[in-house]
């Protein structure tokens, strides 16, 4: 849980938003006031302006001239790119994080694994999901490329919310447990590949 307390203000704005955006709680198309933001969270307009550039860096907002921000659309076009990307970007800090994952580290990966077999709902299940690729990746020490990386796991959690909110079965996430499997086998290119896979798979075939 962030602490809100030292957290600065543009930060919590942004995150807040963020999440209600991606959770779908505010829908595509929607105009973000900022006099109604600045008040909602007891701010001047300053941090406001900078947590709208903020979500328009992840693409969650767009700004119209004259007309203010509001909410992006994100389609299956767009599920695509973001997979794909995420496809080359996560293989490279996967590469750059496999001399540094330990035993204890790649543990953590597959609890989080089970945690998502075991997920009531969407939202958890890609908490966890995220935690297992999170794990795996941040030994990469590569903070601006792993930024990059979790605005794209934004993206992607959002269109996953909007086609499952409807009903859910949770999934038994196999690719995880091979990527795993070929980590602690030291096999890097095997899981490299099999992350590849993994993730532009996500974007060929949404749920």
């Amino acid at each position: 849980m962030p602490n809100t307390k030292s957290e600065p203000v543009a930060t919590r704005i942004s995150r807040e938003l963020a999440g209600r955006i991606i959770s779908g709680e505010i829908a595509a198309g929607t105009r973000l006031r900022q006099d109604q933001i600045a008040e909602t969270f007891k701010a001047s307009h300053v941090p406001v302006r900078e947590a709208f550039r903020r979500l328009e860096a992840q693409g969650l907002v767009e700004s119209e001239p004259r007309r203010g921000v509001r909410v992006a659309a994100f389609s299956l076009d767009d599920l695509r790119e973001v997979a794909q990307m995420r496809s080359v970007l996560e293989v490279l800090a996967l590469r750059n994080a496999a001399p540094h994952l330990t035993t204890s580290i790649l543990d953590e990966a597959e609890e989080a694994t089970r945690a998502g077999d075991h997920a009531r709902d969407v939202q958890v299940w890609e908490e966890a999901n995220r935690r297992f690729h999170r794990l795996i990746l941040t030994p990469c020490g590569m903070p601006r490329l792993l930024r990059t990386i979790d605005d794209l796991h934004a993206a992607s959690a959002r269109f996953l919310f909007s086609g499952w909110r409807a009903e859910w079965e949770t999934p038994t996430d196999r690719d995880h447990r091979a990527i795993l499997s070929a980590l602690r086998a030291g096999h890097i290119d095997t899981a490299a590949a099999l992350l590849a896979r993994h993730v532009t798979w996500i974007g060929q075939n949404p749920i």
